[in-house]
């Protein structure tokens, strides 16, 4: 009889939320898929890259942007398979919170079929995933914890 048990292997991926300030306030760029999927750009490290490293260079491969990183948002995980390999996967993703520095969204790769920007309750109701939702949330947090240290008053 054969072994109808799967290997579990673990996965790493890298990617960010995009930010901007927008004409009706804060934006995040999303990428649709050839599915209809949307979410985040991420993707998985080359051979000696740090998640930052990649991060940063696959926002630019799936957005056509430039980025800087401002700092890590946080992580999610989820399982999926893989039944040809006969292959569990436990796939973490680490994100960061950045901003567009140059490059187009015309320069986005052929992975996704656009890229576009959402005002952040737009994006919340356009990404397939909820653990897309959680990274967005996660980022507008930082970025209204920013604005009101901007707004408070120096102490004396």
């Amino acid at each position: 009889m054969a072994d109808k048990r799967f290997r579990v292997k673990q996965a790493l991926s890298a990617g960010g939320v995009v930010y901007r300030d927008g004409p009706a306030g804060v934006e995040v760029l999303l990428v649709e898929t050839h599915a209809g999927e949307w979410g985040l750009p991420k993707g998985t490290p080359d051979y000696g890259e740090t998640l930052s490293q990649t991060a940063r260079r696959e926002v630019r491969e799936e957005t056509g942007l430039q980025v800087e990183l401002e700092e890590k948002i946080g992580e999610i995980e989820y399982w999926f398979a893989r039944p040809a390999r006969r292959e569990r996967l436990h796939k973490f993703v680490h994100f960061w919170l950045m901003r567009p520095t140059g490059g187009s969204l015309d320069d986005h790769d052929d992975e996704h079929v656009s890229v576009s920007w959402f005002r952040v309750d737009a994006a919340l109701r356009q990404v397939t995933h909820d653990t897309s939702v959680d990274m967005i949330e996660k980022a507008a947090e930082v970025l209204a914890a920013r604005r009101r240290a901007d707004a408070a008053p120096p102490r004396a």
